[in-house]
């Protein structure tokens, strides 16, 4: 059976269970369809948990930046694991224990305000909105590879399927389908990451294989990598900052970290468990599913970087002949995610440091076609960079673009591993990526419907009335994601790390002060948000563009302080808290009842199903 053949079975397969999920966990109320009823078990919660965590960029892209940053590439490892402990620690539990749907109901009650609600709820869309982007480009990504379809129509394909479970089952469908998703994607990402290590070093175990010798005998395999690296150029695998400075590199870090912990669609997992005492159980369960991928990682990202630059160099290191190139190479070009321009002439793929194409590879019109190969065989490209280089630092100049979006999934056939593992993969990206969307989805649909119109402007709504809103809601923001996944600004792990950003200057602060400051107004919160949302949401704007052409150079001196649009959400942190301090200080104290709401918060006791008693 061939390999596409292969695919669209273990795909169709996956999707099926999905959808059969979906229709048996069908949500029939508001409290089905927003937090699955409150009643998930902590394990499966934890496991769903995980799933909507682990999204695209953790699946997809994660990996494929680790692999060409090195060291620096711990700073998403070390932010998005560090944050999901700050989470489950200082935020979770009390959350749960406050027993409300979502996050601006929580801080609309909190701060007393249905302006503060809808402030919330505008920070809400603009983070879910930024991070479907990404997760959408990964579905692009799979299925323009996999399935061997353009991405326009990978996406529609997605968008439909996410369309199904979430808007018909709700948090209930989409618990129960992200359980089945996290077996999916753990299994895809762990498998080909067991073949490859143990195929390099004879050890089965990706996490212990980055300490141990190759099987050829040519030595420690970070070693290897590091002197590889070195001599095509490149800063060593692991010697710290590289491309990154410290400065940026810590920006980052805190932006996901505390960023993580203002995420909505994470946040409301809390609230679908029985008691505050479960929160706390699928926090763990939660960190344990997610730390398999994550101490995982990092090896994938060494070995497909190895793995890269031994298959294009060869076992001579002088390149090799285009003609020769496994098949891979030319499927991928095809997706228009990897490119190969001939600066030497010489009818050989090379691959060093420098950049062989002017930004994202553009080819010439019809290049897929053989009037429009080249002399070589390769297909035409439109902006070719000059291709200077020193040859007597470096053999040769670099000739191939490598998207970073696609190492992890073009790893198990640059191994050359069985193709059942290669449509493995393929699934898992696309579960990935899916059970993130869905849950971003569903917190779009729940703002609108729950928070702005129940909540806000139409308090007399009925319940059935406000589930086919929520519903409708979700369609609508299922297609909006297709439009900004067919049209990302970056990378997967850039994106959402935009996201994250944006969260960590606009929703973490508020929360945080709403639990453990009784001071903090609705005055203070309101301002702090707009501030921190309109600061980091400018920065990036002004850097990246995204609809527009950038206003300034992203180059790292003209970034302020130093700091990258990915990291900028640590400052815009910072900005949140200083308003809302200052601006709560010049206002009224919040009402006797809201101060002592704050302290039945924190206390461990309480009544009912919503504090866990």
């Amino acid at each position: 059976m061939d390999l596409q053949t292969l695919t669209y079975i273990v795909v169709g397969a996956s999707f099926a269970l999905y959808i059969g999920i979906a229709i048996w966990s069908r949500a029939g109320s508001t409290g089905e369809f927003y937090v699955a009823g409150g009643g998930v078990h902590p394990v499966a919660n934890g496991m769903a948990t995980a799933a909507d965590w682990m999204s695209a960029a953790s699946f997809i892209s994660m990996a494929g930046l680790i692999a060409f940053l090195g060291y620096e590439g711990g700073m998403y490892l070390m932010g998005w694991t560090g944050g999901y402990v700050l989470l489950a620690l200082l935020l979770a539990p009390y959350l749960r224990k406050f027993g409300k749907f979502t996050v601006p109901e929580f801080i609309g009650d909190r701060y007393y305000s249905h302006t503060a609600r809808v402030v919330a709820v505008i920070c809400l869309i603009f983070i879910s909105f930024t991070y479907v982007a990404g997760q959408m480009r990964g579905v692009g990504i799979v299925f323009s590879r996999f399935l061997e379809v353009d991405i326009i129509t990978g996406l529609i394909i997605g968008m439909s399927i996410v369309f199904l479970y979430a808007v018909l089952g709700g948090m209930k469908g989409i618990t129960y389908t992200q359980v089945a998703q996290y077996c999916v994607l753990i299994f895809a990402y762990t498998v080909p990451a067991v073949f490859i290590a143990f195929q390099f070093t004879g050890n089965p175990l990706p996490q212990l294989a980055l300490g141990s010798e190759m099987a050829d005998g040519s030595g420690q395999l970070l070693q290897k990598l590091d002197q590889v690296l070195v001599d095509l150029g490149f800063g060593a695998y692991s010697a710290p900052f590289n491309d990154k400075s410290m400065i940026d590199v810590f920006a980052i870090t805190v932006a996901l970290m505390v960023g993580t912990a203002g995420l909505p669609h994470v946040i409301v997992r809390f609230f679908t468990v029985p008691k505050v005492r479960d929160a706390r159980r699928s926090a763990f369960w939660a960190l344990f599913f997610i730390a398999i991928l994550y101490t995982t990682a990092p090896a994938v990202g060494a070995l497909a970087r190895i793995n890269l630059v031994d298959t294009v160099n060869g076992p001579d290191g002088a390149g090799t002949p285009y003609t020769e190139m496994p098949g891979w190479f030319e499927t991928w070009e095809k997706s228009g995610l990897l490119a190969w321009y001939d600066h030497n002439d010489d009818g050989r793929v090379q691959y060093a440091a420098g950049a062989a194409t002017e930004g994202k590879p553009q080819f010439a019109a019809g290049a897929d076609q053989p009037q429009a190969l080249g002399e070589h065989g390769q297909r035409l490209v439109e902006n070719p960079s000059a291709g200077e280089f020193d040859p007597q630092k470096q053999p040769f100049a670099n000739e191939i673009y490598v998207d970073r979006d696609i190492m992890v999934l073009a790893n198990p056939e640059i191994a050359d591993l069985p193709d059942w593992v290669i449509a493995l993969v393929a699934a898992g990206g696309i579960a990935a990526a899916l059970s993130t969307a869905a849950g971003l989805l569903l917190v779009i649909s729940a703002g609108i419907s729950h928070d702005l119109l129940k909540g806000t402007f139409m308090p007399k709504i009925s319940e059935k009335a406000e589930l086919l809103a929520g519903r409708v809601a979700a369609g609508v923001a299922v297609l909006i994601a297709g439009y900004l996944g067919a049209n990302p600004p970056a990378f997967v792990a850039q994106v959402v790390a935009f996201a994250f950003g944006l969260a960590a200057s606009s929703l973490f602060p508020v929360i945080l002060m709403g639990i453990f400051n009784k001071r903090m107004n609705r005055e203070g919160a309101i301002a702090g948000m707009l501030s921190g949302l309109v600061f980091t949401m400018g920065y990036i704007l002004a850097y990246k563009g995204v609809f527009f052409e950038p206003l300034i150079a992203n180059t790292p001196e003209n970034w302020l302080f130093g700091i990258s649009p990915e990291g900028i959400g640590f400052i815009g942190m910072l900005v949140n808290f200083a308003v809302a301090f200052t601006v709560s200080k010049l206002t009224a104290a919040p009402p006797e009842h809201i101060q002592h709401l704050v302290e039945d918060i924190r206390v461990p006791r309480g009544a009912g199903v919503a504090t866990g008693h």
